[in-house]
């Protein structure tokens, strides 16, 4: 893939190629833990994938230190904490940008597949959880930390972890602050397939590109009517999934599903 300047940080690299976008956490030297500054560009760096019509489908992992081991994320940077998250108004706001990472997923109108390797813990994982779908390798590690620390997560920034695994795992997690295997993180739901270290990426790179082939706007629209199922008491939701729905139907792209079908050929969408 081909790296570009869709991020203000050089610490949050996207690189395309084709139709495929790679958002990468790189910052090895820290497990690939974000500070405040990683965490504005990661909602700038997802914005600018939004905007960006050339790209279909968008894979997010960590990158590799020297020595070979590769974190998806162990999450918020600690070492900063004393200043950003000092009083409880400072904490306030620090989680503010947080959240608004990982609503620019979340809300991402883009098929989006977190790649897992190593530890994913905290916002790390809270990352993952804001994607669409999680891949991850066998050897990975997941953690939910805040009682270890004496913090707390708002209630938005666990909504996407009851929503995965429910409310009783959510708890065990949160109380325990247990790191949990991939075998068990598959079990209760925080990823959906698992994939030997050394497979990984090739899976992940074939999911993306097969779901990069197919019509946008209908992804666009399935993505949002997931939502609004998601959050029944924000009536906006539905409304705007049925927007996206009907565009579908007026789209170039329906006519090219339908005369593929016919034609017995597989189709060339343009998201239009």
């Amino acid at each position: 893939m081909t790296a570009n300047s869709a991020s203000p940080d050089s610490r949050i690299r996207i690189e395309t190629e084709g139709a495929l976008a790679r958002l990468v956490i790189d910052n090895p030297a820290r497990r690939n833990a974000l500070d405040l500054n990683m965490w504005r560009a990661l909602t700038q760096a997802v914005r600018n994938l939004g905007a960006d019509d050339s790209v279909r489908a968008v894979l997010v992992t960590g990158s590799a230190a020297p020595d070979g081991t590769r974190d998806f994320s162990a999450g918020a940077d600690i070492s900063e904490f004393e200043t950003t998250r000092a009083t409880p108004e400072a904490a306030a706001a620090y989680d503010a940008v947080n959240l608004e990472a990982f609503a620019a997923l979340r809300d991402l109108p883009k098929p989006t597949l977190a790649v897992i390797t190593g530890n994913c813990m905290g916002g790390g994982l809270g990352i993952a959880l804001a994607c669409d779908m999680r891949l991850a390798a066998d050897d990975a590690r997941f953690c939910l930390p805040p009682a270890r620390l004496g913090l707390a997560y708002p209630p938005e920034g666990l909504a996407d972890v009851v929503n995965a695994i429910g409310a009783p795992w959510a708890r065990r997690l949160i109380y325990t602050a247990e790191v949990v295997s991939a075998e068990r993180a598959l079990a209760i739901g925080l990823v959906e397939e698992l994939h030997a270290p050394e497979a990984l990426d090739g899976a992940a790179l074939a999911l993306a590109t097969l779901m990069s082939r197919n019509a946008p706007l209908s992804q666009q629209a399935g993505k949002a009517a997931i939502a609004a199922v998601l959050h029944p008491s924000e009536p906006a939701r539905a409304t705007h999934a049925a927007r996206l729905a009907a565009d579908c139907y007026a789209s170039a792209d329906f006519a090219e599903g339908r005369a593929a079908f016919l034609e017995k050929r597989k189709p060339v969408f343009s998201g239009s």
